[in-house]
């Protein structure tokens, strides 16, 4: 059986296996009213991809921002995203937002032509912009609650609910299907021009108080922007995680 075929296989397995382990471990009752039952184990899973990260993948990233002109980093960021983008098509429909659902196919046939595979984003300026949907915002959308926060080895920041769309996501992003000798140079790559995205936003984190609790307000905070699209309402703001 095909390496990639096994992974994708064993992915959901492991990530089903770590959820009911995480969600089964629950702690102190200040951790579940923060909708974080193990932060014991989140915590040594933080610090895990933390260190892997500040000895291999920042140092890497830091150098491509350093060496690597802008416009290339662009193309590069441009082209995985748009491998990814069907998964975006995919959730607009689920969230029954056909018209956005329209543009977003428009976006992603005319920059995987006119743009050279995605390297270049000429859909932008034909007034076909960016979204970003995957299938634990469209759980959001249905109404399903976030569940316990989970940090995922290798992954990061994660929920009960947000699990699922980690799994679909890998299937439904064509860097899955590319031919498994092009498959590791890529996937370093994206790893890569991923983190080099966060240096900023991983700087102010080193800098907080307390870094794991930085990350997973940050992230609970992204996921309910993007879940409304942007406009969340007021009461699902949580000030504390502001001020």
């Amino acid at each position: 059986m095909n390496s990639k075929i096994r992974f994708g296989l064993a992915m959901p397995l492991f990530l089903f296996l770590y959820t009911i382990a995480n969600g089964s471990g629950a702690t102190a009752a200040h951790d579940e009213e923060n909708g974080d039952p193990a932060q014991r184990v989140n915590r040594i899973f933080y610090g895990i991809n933390d260190v892997v990260d500040k000895a291999f993948v920042e140092p890497v990233a830091e150098a491509y921002v350093a060496y690597i002109p802008d416009g290339i980093r662009t193309g590069v960021s441009n082209f995985f995203d748009n491998l990814g983008y069907l998964g975006v098509v995919i959730n607009d429909v689920l969230q029954g937002k056909i018209e956005r659902a329209l543009k977003d196919t428009g976006r992603f046939v005319v920059n995987s032509t006119i743009g050279i595979g995605g390297i270049f984003d000429p859909a932008t300026h034909m007034g076909l912009a960016r979204h970003e949907e995957d299938f634990g915002q469209t759980l959001g959308v249905w109404g399903a609650d976030e569940g316990a926060y989970l940090v995922l080895p290798a992954l990061g920041p994660s929920s009960v609910r947000d699990v699922p769309g980690v799994v679909m996501g890998f299937f439904t992003n064509l860097l899955y299907y590319m031919e498994s000798s092009a498959l590791a140079p890529l996937l370093a790559f994206y790893v890569i021009d991923y983190r080099a995205d966060l240096l900023t936003a991983a700087h102010s984190r080193d800098e907080s108080l307390d870094p794991y609790i930085f990350m997973r307000d940050a992230y609970r905070q992204r996921q309910t922007y993007l879940i409304h699209d942007g406009n969340p309402p007021l009461e699902l703001i949580d000030l504390s995680e502001i001020y």
